[in-house]
């Protein structure tokens, strides 16, 4: 790690502990040659999670998107807001543990309704509705009766 003061190249670390809740570590270090002391921040690199439209688009993954859909399914539901948190929290994890850099708004969609069938399944019918685009009663009543024999 290069000095800020004198731009020596070698330095010891004479301090390491957690910073940011264990998202980085903070390192206090002391240049060999000056002596002087600075502090460095090591942190995991992450690449961006690219999302593939139905069109072909590409966009950032926006876990902001994903909480405000399920803001909406949950509207009046007795369904907490650190609930969904977390479960936009365990989804984006599953999406970054995958190998590809790029996953289909499908693939989001599906495990969004996956989870969500299990925090309260009237938000999953309404989330299902708009994501799968019901076009009429009949192909409502199919979802709500996989819904009721997979109880």
């Amino acid at each position: 790690m290069r000095c800020p003061y004198c731009a020596f190249l070698e330095s010891k670390v004479v301090d390491s502990r957690p910073a940011d809740e264990g998202a980085s570590i903070r390192r206090r270090r002391e240049c060999l040659s000056c002596h002087k002391r600075f502090t460095t921040y090591e942190t995991v690199e992450s690449l961006p999670l690219m999302v593939v439209k139905k069109d072909g688009s590409r966009q950032s993954f926006d876990r902001n998107k994903v909480l405000g859909g399920l803001i909406r399914a949950c509207e009046k539901r007795p369904v907490s807001y650190q609930a969904m948190e977390g479960l936009v929290a365990e989804i984006e994890q599953a999406l970054q543990n995958q190998m590809d850099r790029e996953v289909s708004s499908a693939e989001i969609g599906e495990l969004v309704m996956e989870r969500l069938k299990r925090l309260d399944e009237v938000s999953y019918v309404r989330f299902a509705s708009v994501y799968r685009q019901f076009k009429d009663i009949n192909t409502f009543m199919a979802e709500l009766n996989k819904l009721l024999e997979d109880k």
